[in-house]
């Protein structure tokens, strides 16, 4: 079977449908956990001049859903300050997103039609854009409150492939450095673009998956790792003969976790580019938000062990599907790629539902909040 390269933009497509928001209630709660940060930059941020419209962007934002409330309420908050100002909300993501539902979520045109802010304040204006954040979105000196969630762990390209696991986490010696090698020249460059963006006086709170320090990263904060069950799983396929060595290889995941020293170090060091664009760490932390998938059936008597493998899976699934989809031979029909991925997370639901100990994805991340100085 050919081994064609695949494009890392092509690897990192959100499942649409709504599939992304209804099935990743963590990704909510890890924003809800920051929405302090951001109705605090309100206060913060410099009032922009002649009578220019206040300028917001979530950065990796998939269908919007999971930001949906804690936009309404930033947007509630700016018309406290600003009660006749504009305010233009800007959504970025790869061109594979689905922005038709990220433009029904925020028309109300769903099951869950609340936080229509577009409906509710006069005056906002809601725009899509298919623009990796690794390179500038908007113009310069215009974006005065940004974030990002959960998004900027991918890297621009695959330094390499692994071979003997799916995810950096679990690599080491070389390749372990030709990933930091490589997230650090992207950590540099989406920060030069965001300086770029914003105003001066403008804040930017990012809330990116990390390596804590206690060393624990998403799915693996004390019991089974998730990431060693994915490239377990992985290779039992290939051993079974279900999928080839090479698709086995090509399971690597674009992505990066970095500790809060590799996230805060470019604004402190004074010979940094990015330091001399402006851009300060107002603050950073890093935090754990518990699995809800976990929490629900720990506090349940009536879910089953099958029930919470059912309810888990797919918030695994929402970002992680394409990776291993696109990792098989283009040779092979998209209905035998779609059976093999079925049957992939088949395998991962029925290990869960045998002993659901220790399986679940609590959410690892650095809280961050930097500002433009002039």
């Amino acid at each position: 079977m050919s081994n064609n390269k695949k494009s890392t933009a092509s690897t990192v497509a959100m499942k649409g449908g709504g599939y992304y928001s209804e099935s990743t209630r963590g990704a909510k709660d890890v924003i809800d956990k920051a929405s302090t940060l951001l109705f605090d930059a309100v206060d913060q941020i410099t009032e922009p001049q002649n009578q220019q419209a206040v300028q917001i962007a979530d950065m990796g934002s998939a269908d919007g859903g999971t930001s949906k409330e804690t936009v309404y309420n930033l947007v509630a908050k700016l018309r406290e300050r600003w009660p006749e100002r504009q305010i233009v909300v800007t959504y970025t993501d790869l061109p594979s997103n689905d922005y038709s539902q990220l433009f029904k979520n925020m028309a109300g045109m769903t099951d869950t039609p609340e936080f229509t802010y577009a409906k509710d304040f006069d005056d906002v204006f809601v725009h899509g854009s298919g623009t990796s954040f690794h390179q500038q979105i908007l113009p310069d000196d215009t974006l005065n409150i940004g974030f990002s969630a959960t998004a900027m762990h991918w890297i621009s390209d695959r330094p390499c492939m692994i071979g003997n696991h799916v995810h950096m986490v679990g690599s080491e010696g070389e390749t372990r450095d030709k990933f930091a090698v490589q997230a650090a020249k992207d950590w540099e460059g989406i920060l030069l673009a965001r300086a770029a963006e914003l105003a001066v006086g403008g804040r930017f709170v990012f809330m990116n998956f990390c390596i804590d320090e206690e060393g624990r990263y998403l799915g693996n904060t004390g019991g089974v790792n998730m990431f060693n069950t994915f490239h377990q799983l992985w290779e039992d396929m290939r051993d079974a003969g279900q999928i080839t060595d090479q698709e086995y290889k090509n399971a690597t995941f674009p992505q990066f976790y970095r500790t809060e020293e590799q996230f805060t170090a470019p604004m402190k060091d004074l010979n940094s580019p990015v330091y001399k664009a402006g851009l300060r760490v107002a603050s950073s932390f890093t935090g754990v938000v518990d699995c809800p998938y976990q929490r629900k059936f720990n506090d349940s008597s009536e879910m089953s062990n099958r029930d919470y493998a059912v309810s888990l899976i797919p918030t695994m699934r929402s970002w992680s599907e394409t990776v291993f989809k696109t990792a098989l031979s283009d040779e092979r029909s998209e209905e035998e790629k779609a059976q093999l991925v079925d049957a992939f997370y088949q395998n991962y639901e029925d290990l869960v539902a045998e002993d659901p100990t220790g399986h679940a994805m609590d959410y690892v991340h650095c809280y961050m909040v930097v500002e433009k100085v002039a």
